[in-house]
């Protein structure tokens, strides 16, 4: 798995033993600080991990996305990531003189990302905090594009500066409403903070994560039937929104 921060969704899969191997940042739940499934793996040697920083991931899938086998930064140096780690090359540049580092690329063979609408085609809607959706998207073979609602062609169309996803780029298209909970979705829900804090809990234990996606994977049968038993319309509620564009005719 690859990525920045990965708040909880990294966590819940590492728990349920579908992962070997991370490339990433950070992982574990922003709002308490360990993750513990991740904890748990990397204790008892059953994932590796290889270190990133959130710009060098970046650089990582945009290169892929570019097409070129690395791409150079400053940022990595004098940190421990570059001491720790052997899959950065430190060099001298050969225009200034002075030490950068090579990122070297990551292609992914998959890239799930979730927008707020899409047409059945794989154009997309999608605004707000972007992250690396877009570096990931161009340097993944494929992607599987997750969306709160599927729209008639002439929805995305009417809106064309938000088209930032296009069908030549996605492979799949899922409706998933609340696809993204507990984390927020511009212009849909916000942040359920209670929800991370109550994952901490539920998975301070091996058997505790066995309980946890027992009650919210396992025994959900839908979507609708997971987002009735989280009971967060109220709180979650966007009561705000941006001004009106016009594109004239």
């Amino acid at each position: 798995m690859i990525g920045p921060i990965s708040d909880v969704l990294f966590d819940q899969l590492i728990g349920a033993g579908l992962v070997e191997q991370i490339r990433a940042a950070w992982i574990g739940n922003v709002s308490t600080g360990t993750g513990h499934c991740f904890r748990r793996a990397v204790e008892s040697d059953k994932l590796t991990v290889k270190n990133h920083s959130n710009f060098s991931i970046a650089l990582a899938l945009k290169a892929a996305g570019m097409g070129v086998p690395y791409l150079p930064t400053r940022s990595l140096l004098g940190s421990d990531i570059l001491k720790e780690s052997n899959q950065f090359i430190e060099t001298e540049d050969p225009f200034a003189g002075d030490s950068v580092v090579l990122i070297p690329a990551i292609a992914p063979d998959w890239a799930i990302v979730h927008v707020q609408r899409a047409d059945p085609y794989g154009d997309a809607h999608f605004w707000g905090n972007t992250g690396i959706t877009h570096p990931a998207i161009e340097a993944a073979d494929r992607v599987i594009l997750t969306t709160e609602e599927i729209v008639e062609p002439s929805v995305i169309k009417s809106d064309p500066s938000r088209t930032s996803i296009t069908r030549d780029q996605v492979t799949a298209v899922v409706e998933v409403p609340h696809g993204a909970h507990p984390s927020p979705v511009a212009g849909y829900y916000n942040r359920d903070n209670q929800y991370f804090l109550d994952y901490y809990k539920w998975t301070e234990s091996s058997s505790a994560y066995e309980e946890w996606v027992t009650e919210w994977v396992y025994d959900v049968d839908s979507r609708a039937e997971y987002y009735e038993k989280v009971d967060a319309d109220l709180s979650l509620s966007i009561d705000c929104s941006a001004a009106e564009v016009n594109y004239g005719q």
